[in-house]
């Protein structure tokens, strides 16, 4: 019976993954900023066949509460075999452009909180010698594109660290997941137009699961993006910058 702990639960692709891991009767430890939602995800988790779900409202940014948050996991669920860290911020590109704090918040959310996170993690798991860490990161850290550059950073550096982190594990045994999606209809997403592009919250939660099941290093899903930013990382930069994207 596996031990899961999912960070940014309450998300629309966070609560389609552990749907999944319910039904296989995993043992959930659920970490969300809103208590309320929190809640209604337990309650719906518990009916759906996980063996024990507890909770921890948090929020991410804490950075000084990883720890206690860590300690509270091992002792609740007894132990850890796979976490999902899920939760992260879209803002305004514009203001982000403007507000440094703006800028800053974002790469602290979606970069700085996820490096805390998962360099604990990361140490309980090579000192354990198994583990999967699963990381929600985007396709939007492939190429900076003046439309979401501030939040593209934050994950282009979550991509670099959580490759390396692969490569120092490999020998512990211990699988890291970067997980890239393109758009995904979300709340995080509602205010974007949706195109034929869009995938369902439940599609890419079901290829999050299959991908930590199977052990993948890289997901792009769906699986389309990857040729998509295959094509968008090798249009030279003398004709990229003057694109509109």
């Amino acid at each position: 019976m596996s031990k899961v702990l999912i960070v940014g639960a309450t998300s629309a692709i966070a609560h389609e993954t552990a749907k999944l891991f319910a039904h296989e009767g995993a043992d959930l430890f659920l970490v969300g900023r809103n208590a309320e939602k929190l809640g209604q995800v337990a309650s719906d988790l518990e009916v759906r066949g996980a063996s024990q779900v507890e909770t921890l409202v948090l929020d991410a940014n804490d950075l000084d509460r990883h720890q206690e948050l860590f300690d509270q996991v091992i002792e609740r669920l007894g132990g850890l075999d796979t976490v999902l860290i899920a939760h992260g911020t879209l803002s305004d590109q514009k203001q982000a452009e403007q507000d440094v704090k703006v800028a800053l918040d974002e790469l602290k959310t979606n970069f700085l909180s996820t490096v805390s996170l998962s360099t604990i993690i990361a140490n309980y798991f090579e000192k354990q010698k198994r583990g999967t860490l699963a990381v929600i990161s985007s396709v939007a850290g492939d190429r900076g594109r003046q439309s979401n550059y501030v939040y593209g950073a934050a994950k282009g550096g979550l991509n670099v660290f959580l490759a390396g982190l692969r490569n120092r594990l490999f020998k512990s045994r211990v699988t890291v997941l970067t997980i890239q999606p393109g758009f995904v209809a979300t709340p995080m997403t509602a205010h974007l137009k949706q195109g034929p592009l869009f995938a369902s919250a439940e599609k890419v939660g079901g290829d999050i699961y299959k991908a930590i099941q199977k052990g993948r290093d890289v997901l792009y899903t769906p699986f389309f993006w990857r040729y998509i930013m295959l094509i968008i990382k090798n249009v030279p930069e003398p004709v990229f910058k003057r694109l509109k994207l």
